[in-house]
């Protein structure tokens, strides 16, 4: 070390030892507080500085001190301008509010807009939302997560008839369009018919003499044989004017309501099969008075003694009534009728028979089976107009009843038994699966034995 730094270091009072790299430290000084100024008050808000002040000519307000802030806080910007002036207020400012201060009365709403919702008026702020629904639950086990459906593809179904058919065969299967809409239609219809049924259901079917109402009891009755077969289906003949259905569903019958009420060792349904008939689609028919030669008139009492004990082993009836109305068997026929069928030809003088037979129902206050009451405008001849059956469709419907109209069938035509639906043409059966598919709305899903009928 120098002669120099040992000077120098003794004028600045170093003691420590003598190496080049030694700072000496510094004694504890307290921290330097800046000095407390004092500030006057700001000048009130309606303060106008003067023109002149004691600084002179054209000199602005005296500049009052900075006030004392805390160590840390930067000093805010000043005003150039000086403090702003004074808002306008108007008369009757900060005075207290009268007592009875009016209300300002709400508008009316506008002619022919609906209310908002939530009571809200237009211009006001809308409710707050409602929250979402919660998500559905989700499967809480590994087996009700593997679900089939997104595992195994859908199988569309074949066409059963038509070019659809034609081009799925000759490609093999390769090429399948599936069912047209028509067979969707169909398929619609028979799955309404297989409905669910508890108890029984019964069905009458009335209409003029010529009108071919026996005809449409047996194809009724074998359409519901054929797509019901858990259901046994019986078909009876009330009509006492030597009725004809026997002969048109199984002409080798040989049972009728006197033998069926009469024999009282009727406990199987086995003893009751040897009193009445069958056809090919499973309809069976207890028929009427056969043999004029041996002539019996129906009561009342031997049709509801027949009736009841076909009711225990038979889910459906079809009865085929008498043309008459008025007959104490026909009175006994529509007091246990769950849906009723009125058969018209598609002339005047059939559809105003037709229309007698409503309005009879009415006038009798038998408005419940008037509501199921199915019109069927048949066509036995294959005689009738386009027009003719258009009008009589609109005049029925407009009285609130269901219309079906069926075409001519030539394997329909009186004197021929009807076997099942495979015979007839593919519009006659439509038509007559669109009639059971009505019938079917109205079977009962719970029980029915304490249940009113008319």
């Amino acid at each position: 070390m120098s002669n120099r730094d040992d000077a120098l270091r003794k004028d600045l009072g170093w003691t420590g030892p003598e190496e080049s790299n030694f700072e000496p430290v510094p004694e504890h000084t307290p921290p330097v507080t800046p000095p407390k100024v004092t500030v006057p008050p700001r000048p009130p808000v309606d303060f106008t500085p003067s023109a002149t002040t004691d600084g002179g000519p054209g000199s602005g307000p005296p500049t009052p001190a900075e006030p004392e802030r805390p160590v840390g806080v930067f000093r805010a910007a000043a005003d150039r301008h000086g403090p702003p002036p004074a808002p306008h207020r108007p008369e009757g400012w900060g005075q207290p509010r009268p007592p009875a201060w009016p209300q300002p009365a709400r508008p009316p709403a506008p002619h022919g807009l609906p209310p908002q919702h939530g009571g809200s008026w237009p211009g006001q702020a809308p409710p707050s939302p409602q929250a979402p629904p919660a998500a559905p639950p989700q499967p809480g086990s590994y087996a009700e997560r593997i679900r089939a459906d997104d595992l195994v593809p859908t199988r569309k179904p074949a066409p059963k008839r038509g070019w659809r058919l034609g081009l799925y065969k000759a490609t093999f299967g390769l090429v399948n369009l599936g069912p047209s809409p028509e067979e969707r239609r169909i398929a619609e219809l028979e799955a309404t018919i297989r409905g669910p049924l508890r108890g029984h259901f019964k069905i009458g079917v009335m209409g003029k003499g010529g009108a071919g109402k026996t005809t449409v009891s047996a194809c009724i009755g074998s359409v519901l044989a054929e797509l019901r077969q858990d259901d046994r289906v019986v078909a009876v003949d009330a009509d006492t004017a030597f009725g004809k259905l026997g002969s048109r569903v199984d002409p080798k019958a040989q049972g009728s309501f006197w033998e069926l009420a009469g024999d009282q060792h009727l406990e199987t349904f086995a003893d009751v099969r040897n009193r009445v008939g069958n056809n090919a689609a499973g309809l069976f028919v207890l028929a009427g008075e056969a043999t004029p030669a041996r002539r019996r008139v129906l009561d009342p009492a031997i049709y509801r003694e027949a009736t009841s004990r076909l009711d225990r082993h038979f889910t459906i009836s079809v009865i085929d009534c008498s043309s008459t109305m008025d007959t104490p068997v026909t009175q006994e026929v529509l007091r246990d009728l769950d849906a009723l069928v009125v058969v018209s030809t598609p002339w005047v003088d059939g559809a105003a028979a037709a229309g007698q037979t409503l309005d009879w129902l009415a006038n009798r206050g038998l408005t419940g089976l008037l509501q199921r009451t199915i019109v069927v405008l048949n066509d036995s001849d294959g005689h009738a107009d386009k027009r003719t059956r258009t009008i009589l469709s609109q005049q029925f419907s407009s009285q609130g009843q269901l219309v079906v109209e069926v075409p001519f069938d030539g394997h329909l035509r009186p004197g021929g038994v009807i076997d099942g639906t495979r015979e007839m043409s593919p519009p006659a059966r439509r038509r007559f699966l669109e009639i059971c598919a009505a019938l079917a709305t109205h079977f009962p899903t719970q029980d029915d034995r304490s249940r009113e009928r008319h």
